[in-house]
């Protein structure tokens, strides 16, 4: 069992840029799921309000991040729309950390190697506060949608498949 008490990178660019946010850890199995669904229910959070974060590549060569509610289905014709592009791919697990710094099932729209276009689902802006991963499996940040989305330079728009 796993338990991580320590700030990540996200939680101290947080604290930098002096952005309120509530921690949340979760204890978890090394291998288990770590899914966004999970995680909700492991902190207690409805899953509706808990984000994960999609890493995808459009055919010439340029990253894009999608922010979208954990239990939701990213519509990748919705996303390539979205930032202009005429297709878009999910990014390998295998490549993730080299391009992103974080691991998949750790991955935040907050503190990535490099800002790459970041679309949240227009969803977030009906919530107080939305939870995203803090970069580390174990630990989220719970934080309110006007100070992320500015944050991370991002824009909102339709993603969702129906």
């Amino acid at each position: 069992m796993k338990k991580t008490d320590d700030k990540t990178n996200v939680m101290r660019i947080l604290d930098q840029k002096k952005v309120a946010y509530t921690p949340h850890a979760f204890e978890y199995e090394e291998g288990a799921p770590c899914d966004a669904v999970t995680v909700a229910g492991l902190i207690g959070k409805d899953v509706n309000e808990v984000y994960k974060t999609l890493v995808l590549k459009a055919g010439g060569g340029n990253f894009y991040v999608f922010v979208i509610p954990g239990a939701a289905r990213l519509d990748y014709k919705k996303a390539a729309k979205a930032v202009g592009e005429k297709s878009v791919a999910m990014v390998l697990s295998a490549d993730l950390l080299g391009l992103t710094g974080y691991i998949h099932g750790g991955c935040s729209p907050i503190g990535m190697k490099k800002l790459f276009p970041t679309v949240f689902h227009e969803a977030v802006l009906d919530l107080s506060t939305v939870t995203v991963s803090a970069g580390k499996i174990g630990r989220q940040v719970e934080i309110s949608p006007s100070d992320l989305i500015p944050l991370v330079r991002g824009k909102t728009a339709d993603l969702l498949a129906e």
